[in-house]
């Protein structure tokens, strides 16, 4: 079969506009065999409120569809998993701006109207994306570029500012002056397994660290990739894959997981995650949205930074943190 160059030429265009937006939806098209979701993280000023909003789309092999939005109670372990119909879904190319029935997402802030939680919170002074160029088209850099990724991943804002309040069993939550973060996912299914961590709530403002270590399907093969982002007043450090740095070691168990990477240049980043209880969320594998192991609000990490000398350059503990730990770990803690 000889495709048309003009077909070519259009795919090319798409597939560099969809690349170069990673908040936007990346779904046009793709009837089944395909999920996007995005983490929509609120915490109120006193962290006494600690959601985790997640609207969007699942596309099974058998091509049924389904929209959603869920949410994390993190205060309590709570999570309530609500399905639309995927006609209920409408999401931009380019930007973060997404539709699940009557609940509205954008980069300026979120309106829910959820049997479990309703109201409008705002972003105020702009969200904090990880940078985007033609080299390195965000969080995943060059691995952002090839097409057969099982799973992608965005950055959509490190830390923002939050305003407003939602509604919870009849009480009006206050997040005024609380802190905010997003970040999304795309393609076919979760890896098998991995472990992630976030938090933006250490003692030095304007910091936030997002980690993940994955075992990422490669043609007939399997590798260990990992992206991890130290936000600091605005400067990005970066350890990953696509960096050359590497994993010194990764160890997890029931209590712990206990991670040391080392960049090219010569800086260590040893990050300690206390693993606690959470509550469930649904996951995306190929032929249905899955209850997964939980996810939980609630854990704190030593973020500890030092130079090539062993000069500290930061060392803080990060709180209320998302942390996942999920799949075949053994695989995972194997993995070079």
């Amino acid at each position: 079969m000889i495709v048309p160059f003009g077909d070519i030429r259009d795919r090319a265009a798409n597939h560099y506009a969809s690349t170069m937006h990673p908040a936007g939806f990346h779904g046009d098209g793709k009837e089944h065999d395909f999920f996007e979701g995005w983490y929509v993280k609120l915490i109120s000023a006193d962290r006494g409120h600690r959601f985790a909003v997640i609207p969007g789309i699942f596309r099974s092999s058998d091509g049924s569809a389904e929209a959603f939005v869920q949410v994390l109670n993190g205060s309590t372990g709570e999570s309530w998993y609500h399905e639309f119909d995927p006609a209920d879904f409408h999401a931009d190319p380019t930007r973060f701006d997404v539709r699940v029935g009557p609940n509205h997402f954008t980069d300026r802030g979120v309106s829910l109207d959820l049997p479990s939680l309703r109201g409008e919170v705002s972003f105020d002074g702009g969200i904090a994306p990880w940078p985007v160029s033609i080299a390195s088209p965000g969080i995943m850099g060059w691995f952002a570029w090839i097409p057969t990724m099982e799973c992608y991943h965005g950055l959509v804002s490190f830390n923002h500012v939050l305003s407003g309040e939602l509604v919870h069993d009849e009480a009006a939550l206050d997040f005024g002056g609380g802190r905010g973060y997003i970040e999304k996912d795309w393609g076919q299914a979760f890896p098998s397994g991995y472990v992630w961590m976030q938090t933006n709530h250490f003692p030095t403002p304007e910091v936030s660290l997002s980690a993940s270590i994955a075992i990422i399907p490669w043609r007939k093969s399997a590798f260990r990739g990992f992206i991890v982002g130290l936000w600091r007043n605005g400067e990005l450090t970066k350890f990953a894959t696509y960096t050359g740095a590497k994993t010194r070691s990764l160890e997890i168990d029931d209590d712990e997981v206990r991670w040391t990477l080392q960049s090219r240049s010569g800086l260590r980043l040893d990050l300690t995650a206390d693993r606690v209880s959470g509550g469930l969320l649904h996951a995306p594998i190929r032929t249905e949205m899955h209850r997964r192991v939980e996810e939980t609000l609630d854990s704190s990490v030593r973020v500890r930074l030092t130079d090539r000398e062993g000069n500290v350059l930061f060392d803080e503990v990060g709180e209320c943190a998302g942390l996942e730990v999920h799949g075949d770990l053994d695989d995972l803690t194997a993995m070079k």
